[in-house]
């Protein structure tokens, strides 16, 4: 599989160059035993381009008027996800079963009003108070002065309903028996088009301790391909996935070898890359607080934050083995023996 030499060359070169970090980082690599392969499959199998399609549609359609933050489109948006995961029996996290996370007006600025995040658990069956987050923002731009909409199918709706999907996957497998040991926490963000709001109130009114936050694989546009990868869209930017834990970077590239060879594109990690979309989604609120992330990424296109960001655009069949990439890396960090290790707790590295 191809992969961007990049990584190494900017976070591996210099002391830890050395034959000894080289043996451990081997030691890393070998420690990391695939579980389940076939079952994995077998769930992420549930994933499919034609359910993906369905609920972007719906997601992106005028009917959510663009989703901007606090306004009546959102909330149409967080009702839309709020029963979907009731009919899908996927349980909320939350008192009342009510899913939402409400966010008070005081916590926005720019007369922005209240919003809530939406929140939705697969309760692990061993480790259950350990969590692994997989987020995607919900809100968007709504609606221009001339009424033209911002659909954002891409931007978050691919995300959105990835994370859809991943849930119904992994409720499945419960229901059969087969549910992770640890528990997932599916988190669709509000605000994030305005600073990364509501990942910032989550983490400061964290819904399970942050101590138990394993990771966070967080998502923001995995629906379409840009211009460097016109020739090749097979590929994914990952970003952060080697800051804080070496070990989350290598179980990720061996999920991926396994099951699914997307070249993974690590140029956008660079910590001096100009666009700094390390900062800028909202993986980087949990980062922040010690939590080891990826944030999964297609790139910028033509129709980024425009209005022309419509569902008829998305590579479904792309979408669905994106989202499957991240269903397989979380069902492995959720399901091995030890917890993910920090690099400063990783007794291979010190």
């Amino acid at each position: 599989m191809k992969t961007f030499c990049l990584l190494s060359v900017l976070t591996l070169v210099g002391t830890c160059a050395t034959p000894k970090y080289t043996a451990r980082i081997q030691s890393i690599k070998d420690n990391i035993k695939i579980n389940d392969s076939a079952i994995v499959t077998k769930y992420a199998n549930t994933i499919t381009s034609k359910e993906l399609k369905k609920h972007l549609y719906q997601f992106a359609s005028a009917e959510f008027e663009g989703r901007k933050t606090g306004e009546p489109g959102q909330r149409k948006a967080s009702e839309f996800l709020k029963t979907y995961y009731t009919n899908q029996d996927v349980k909320s996290p939350l008192p009342n079963n009510s899913y939402y996370q409400s966010i008070p007006e005081s916590h926005f600025s720019n007369n922005i009003k209240e919003s809530e995040n939406v929140l939705a658990i697969i309760e692990g069956t061993e480790k259950p108070d350990e969590v692994i987050i997989i987020s995607a923002h919900l809100d968007h731009l709504g609606v221009e002065k001339n009424g033209s909409i911002n659909y954002g199918a891409d931007d978050d709706g691919s995300g959105t309903v990835a994370l859809m999907e991943m849930a119904e996957a992994f409720e499945q497998a419960k229901k059969d028996g087969m549910g992770p040991k640890r528990s997932i926490l599916i988190l669709h963000l509000t605000g994030e088009e305005i600073g990364k709001k509501g990942s910032d109130y989550y983490v400061t009114h964290p819904i399970y301790p942050l101590k138990n936050t394993v990771a966070n694989l967080n998502i923001d546009m995995i629906g379409r391909v840009d211009k460097i990868h016109n020739n090749n869209p097979n590929y994914i930017y990952l970003i952060g996935s080697n800051r804080l834990s070496k070990e989350l970077h290598y179980i990720s590239e061996k999920v991926n070898n396994t099951f699914y060879n997307i070249d993974l594109d690590y140029r956008y990690n660079d910590e001096h890359d100009r666009n700094q979309y390390y900062s800028r989604s909202d993986h980087y609120n949990f980062a922040s607080h010690g939590i080891p992330v990826i944030f999964y990424f297609n790139g910028e296109h033509e129709d980024y934050h425009q209005t022309t960001d419509t569902p008829d655009k998305i590579e479904y069949e792309l979408l669905e083995k994106r989202t499957k990439l991240i269903f397989a890396t979380a069902w492995q960090i959720a399901n091995q023996d030890h917890r993910l290790l920090l690099d400063d707790k990783n007794q291979l590295l010190n």
